[in-house]
């Protein structure tokens, strides 16, 4: 039982990120999609500016899948020898929660980026660049935790622990 404990908790970790950011992203589009609905029932027309801003919140679903794949490659599920010990599992499981957490914080977050930008998209049409940047910002933090993640996932397949 103690032998398999290593890869309970890495592979936890490798879920929780894909889950965590999967909810923050569906829920965060899911806002975006109830306010572009409201513009377009006004002027189709802005169809395609509305639907770009709420897909960005989706991109931390994006993320989080990947940092799975990744720790699932790294740990042997996709591939190889799935024997890692209760430390490595460990170290797995916390570098998988930065894009855990802050994949779901920052998709609620941007979703709310983006409902303020499509307000502005509907009032002022002209001004989807500069309304594009609000929501664009919060993504900076959610790729910041998918580069830490990464380095973090695959820095622990090389140590002999």
């Amino acid at each position: 039982m103690m032998n398999n404990l290593g890869i309970v908790f890495a592979l936890l970790g490798a879920v929780l990120a894909a889950l965590l950011s999967g909810i923050g992203s569906a829920k965060g589009v899911g806002m975006g999609g109830e306010a572009a609905a409201g513009v377009i029932t006004e002027d189709p027309s802005k169809f395609g500016k509305v639907l770009i801003l709420q897909l960005l919140p989706g991109t931390q679903g994006i993320y989080g899948l990947l940092i799975a794949f990744i720790t699932l490659s790294q740990i042997g599920i996709l591939g190889g020898n799935a024997d890692i010990s209760l430390a490595k599992g460990f170290l797995y499981f916390g570098a998988c929660m930065p894009m855990a957490i802050v994949g779901y914080a920052s998709a609620i977050r941007q979703a709310r980026a983006s409902v303020a930008s499509i307000a502005v998209v509907a009032k002022k049409p002209e001004q989807f660049g500069k309304a594009m940047i609000f929501p664009a910002m919060v993504e900076t933090y959610a790729i910041l935790a998918l580069l830490i993640s990464i380095l973090a996932v695959v820095g622990i397949g090389g140590l002999s622990i």
